[in-house]
């Protein structure tokens, strides 16, 4: 069945993309925190 190796990609590029966004939330929240311990 080709259509899985298809859906294989798809689904490798889709988590390789998640975990990128997840690691760029997470940095952004962790700098968030980080200035307002600083500024407050």
């Amino acid at each position: 069945m080709p259509n899985s190796d298809n859906n294989y990609s798809f689904w490798t590029k889709y988590k390789k993309f998640a975990t990128t966004e997840i690691l760029m939330y997470l940095i952004m929240i962790i700098g968030i925190g980080l200035g307002i311990i600083f500024l407050s």
